[in-house]
C-alpha cells in the first residue's frame, strides 16, 4: 500500500474555492479572506481519488504513519502516538488520549506540525502554550533534534513546565498578554517555526488539525466500521473538534460510510467562546473569561473551526461547569482513567445534555489528571502504628 502522503495543497476556511500551493504553512491565517476583526484557518486539501480504501483495513496502533496517504507528510520521528483504548462506561464509549506518549492528544497535532517544521528547514519550533501543548511539542521538537522554546504563564502548573523542560526546551514564564507579541518576533526574528495561535480569531497551525483526524479512523475501526451518532470533546480553541470532524467527512467521502457524527463542543462554562459565535451567528468571538480551574480549555478566544464543525454536523454547544467536570473526572478515575479537569469535559458534557442518541456515544478523554494544577501538593499523614483496620 502506498504510504506517500496524497496532500495536495491548503484552502482557506473562510472560502473553500481559495486555495495556495501546500508549502509554505500559512502560520498566520489565510491572507485573502481574513479580516482584522475575524481570521479564517486553512485546512489540508488531498487528492482523494488517490486513496487506496484498504487503507482502513488495518487496525489501529502506534505511529500515525499508518495513515500517511490523509496526512501531510510525517518528516519527524513518531514517539508512538495514536491508538489510544476506546473504552465503555456509563452509557458511553472513552476515548483515552491520556495514553498517548506525552500524556495527552496533543502528541497527534504535534507529529504533524513539528514535521511542517522539519520538511521547512526551520532551525527551530515555538510554541505558547501553559499545558499539554507545550510539553508536546517539546517532546517531538527533542526527537526531531529541534530546539524548543515555550512560552508559558506565571500560573501554569509546575510540573507541566518541568515536563517540558525535561525534553530540553527553554521554558519561559512571562505575563499572559506577552506571549502572542514575543512569539512573533520568535518567528520573525529567528525563524523558529510556530505551532501556536498568531492571529486575532484562532487559526493555528494549518498542519495540525490534520493529526486528529486519525482518532475518526481508530474510532471508525474500534467500533466495527461503525460512526458514532454523537461525539463530544473537551474544546478550547477547537482544533481536536474540527479534526475528528473532518476525518469522519473524509470516510464518507469515501464511501465507506453514509453519515457523519453530530459534533459536540463541550466548553468550559466560564467563557465558551464556540458557543456564543454559534448562538449569535459569527464566524468566531472572543469573549470575557470567568474563573476556571480547567485551565487547558478556559480561552476568552475562539476560532472558526469549531464553528463550522458544529454547525455542519447539527450539533450543539455545550457548557459545563467545573463542578460538573469535576464529578465526571471523579468517575472516570474510578474506573481507572484518571483525567486532567478539562479532559472529563466531554462527559461532563454528555451528562448535561441528557439526550438518547441513537447509535454509539463517544466522549473523548484528553490528558492525564498528573497535569491538573496543584496535584501533588497535598500531603497525608503517616501512621505510627497501623492495623488491619486502618487500611479497610
Amino acid at each position: 500500500m502506498n504510504s506517500t502522503s496524497l496532500a495536495t495543497g491548503q484552502r482557506s476556511l473562510g472560502d473553500r474555492t481559495t486555495e495556495f500551493p501546500l508549502f509554505p504553512p500559512l502560520t498566520r491565517g489565510c491572507p485573502k479572506t481574513s479580516t482584522d476583526e475575524i481570521a479564517y484557518p486553512l485546512e489540508v486539501v488531498y487528492d482523494y481519488a488517490r486513496v487506496d480504501p484498504r487503507l482502513f483495513d488495518q487496525e489501529p496502533g502506534a505511529d500515525i504513519a499508518r495513515w500517511s496517504p490523509l496526512l501531510p507528510p510525517l518528516a519527524a520521528p513518531t514517539l508512538g502516538e495514536g491508538g489510544t483504548p476506546l473504552v465503555e462506561f456509563d452509557g458511553v464509549h472513552v476515548k483515552d488520549e491520556s495514553q498517548n506518549p506525552t500524556w495527552s492528544h496533543k502528541d497527534r497535532l504535534n507529529r504533524v506540525a513539528v514535521s511542517a517544521a522539519v520538511a521547512a528547514g526551520a532551525p527551530g519550533v515555538v510554541v505558547a502554550s501553559s499545558g499539554n501543548h507545550g510539553a508536546s511539542a517539546a517532546a517531538y521538537a527533542a526527537r526531531a533534534g529541534l530546539p524548543a522554546i515555550v512560552l508559558t504563564s506565571a500560573g501554569s502548573p509546575p510540573a507541566v513546565q518541568a515536563f517540558a523542560r525535561a525534553y530540553g526546551a527553554r521554558v519561559v514564564s512571562v505575563p499572559v498578554e506577552s506571549r502572542w507579541p514575543l512569539l512573533r518576533e520568535v518567528v520573525d526574528r529567528l525563524g523558529y517555526h510556530p505551532v501556536s495561535n498568531q492571529t486575532v480569531t484562532h487559526t493555528g497551525h494549518p498542519f495540525g488539525p490534520e493529526g486528529y483526524k486519525t482518532i475518526s479512523y481508530e474510532l471508525y475501526r474500534q467500533l466495527g466500521g461503525k460512526v458514532p451518532a454523537a461525539v463530544l470533546a473537551p474544546t478550547g480553541y477547537a482544533e481536536l473538534l474540527y479534526g475528528v470532524w473532518k476525518g469522519f467527512t473524509e470516510l464518507r467521502l469515501l464511501g465507506l460510510t453514509g453519515a457523519v457524527p453530530q459534533m459536540f463542543s463541550c466548553e468550559t462554562a466560564a467563557g465558551a467562546p464556540h458557543a456564543h459565535a454559534l448562538a449569535t451567528g459569527a464566524p468566531a468571538a472572543i469573549v470575557d473569561m470567568g474563573p476556571s480551574d480547567a485551565y487547558g480549555i478556559a480561552g476568552t478566544v475562539g476560532g472558526h473551526r469549531g464553528v463550522l464543525a458544529v454547525r455542519e454536523s447539527g450539533g450543539e454547544a455545550v457548557r459545563v461547569t467545573d463542578d460538573e467536570m469535576r464529578q465526571a473526572q471523579r468517575d472516570l478515575a474510578r474506573q481507572g482513567m484518571w483525567q486532567e479537569l478539562s479532559g472529563a469535559a466531554g462527559l461532563a458534557g454528555y451528562r448535561r445534555l441528557r439526550r438518547d442518541f441513537d447509535g454509539p456515544v463517544v466522549c473523548i478523554a484528553t490528558s492525564s489528571g498528573f497535569k491538573d494544577v496543584g496535584v501533588g501538593a497535598e500531603t497525608f499523614p503517616m501512621l505510627a502504628n497501623p492495623t488491619l483496620e486502618d487500611l479497610v
